[in-house]
């Protein structure tokens, strides 16, 4: 059962780098407070992933046959990268780095699904484009509701913040649903039954959430375009429905490139000169870097402890 903290401790990375930014444009517009920001987020995590986070499993875990051993190796390698990323306030995907790593166990064995892997790559295209059709229609929308209505300053106060909560809220379920697999997809058949994977995965991912997601959410919200309180919940909403539209697809994807996506596609809106193309093309690097790196240290890791098998 040691090889469970493996995936614990992707759970945690997840958390750390990719759930918090739910909240990331709400906090850095100081309408939410972090502290209440990291509990909420929590909490519907775990929610999301017990009540909807079981078709992903799948998924991830039909992409190479998985042991006990290649299932350890694999949440490891994609732990080691996502917290290498965490540490360096890049909010990168953590499917890339779970597939990643998945790609590389499946080099070593010789065993690898490739049509299920083209769906994944072809999922993890369509997300960031999604964030940006979303924000941008939300954006419209909800334009067009504000001018009709015409509401006081406080007033409209009062519903972004309220909205914040609620779209912040409604993110981290979708988060729950759909990320959980990356956490504990590799175990479900050889260590763990699906309602055990998404009940461990959702609580480890909640504790990263607590413990170490502040940096990469002030990344997400302040350094690629500077957003007021409106543009925030735009943001949070457009990537709360693209993670959750892939939930129920059941691909696993990132909301660092959904939440980015968002963020970007209120740049469009409202001039490319807010934009800052340097810290975005460094994002960008990240998400390149992430399943190569991945796939590297599961290779070593295979490698090295073949050398001499753990049983």
């Amino acid at each position: 059962m040691y090889r469970i903290f493996s995936g614990i401790f992707l759970g945690w990375a997840l958390g750390a780098n990719d759930s918090a930014n739910v909240f990331g444009t709400a906090v850095s517009s100081k309408m939410i407070k972090y502290r209440i920001a990291v509990l909420l987020t929590a909490f519907f995590v775990i929610l999301g992933a017990i009540l909807q986070g079981r078709q992903g499993l799948h998924t991830l875990s039909g992409l190479t046959t998985q042991s006990q051993l290649t299932a350890f190796i694999t949440s490891l390698a994609a732990a080691m990268t996502v917290t290498i990323m965490t540490i360096s306030k890049l909010p990168i995907s953590t499917s890339q780095a779970v597939v990643g790593a998945i790609l590389g166990i499946g080099i070593m064995t010789d065993q690898l699904n490739l049509t299920g892997l083209f769906k994944i790559i072809l999922c993890w295209i369509g997300t960031p484009f999604g964030g940006i059709i979303f924000s941008v229609l939300f954006y419209k929308i909800f334009q067009f509701v504000f001018r009709l209505l015409k509401p006081t300053l406080f007033l409209t106060d009062s519903i972004l913040k309220i909205g914040l909560v609620l779209a912040g809220c409604y993110g981290a379920y979708a988060l729950g649903a759909n990320n959980v697999a990356n956490v504990t997809g590799v175990y479900v058949g050889n260590l763990l039954t699906p309602l055990q994977a998404v009940s461990i995965g959702g609580i480890s991912i909640a504790l990263g959430v607590i413990t170490f997601s502040k940096n990469v959410m002030l990344t997400v919200g302040k350094s690629i375009v500077k957003l007021d309180a409106f543009s925030a919940l735009v943001v949070v909403l457009g990537q709360a429905v693209t993670v959750h539209i892939y939930a129920l697809i059941g691909v696993p994807v990132s909301t660092s490139q959904a939440v980015v996506g968002a963020v970007l596609g209120i740049g469009l809106l409202k001039g490319l000169h807010l934009v800052n193309i340097k810290n975005a093309l460094k994002v960008f690097s990240g998400w390149g870097l992430t399943p190569v790196l991945s796939a590297f240290f599961s290779i070593v890791i295979y490698f090295v402890m073949h050398l001499k098998y753990i049983p």
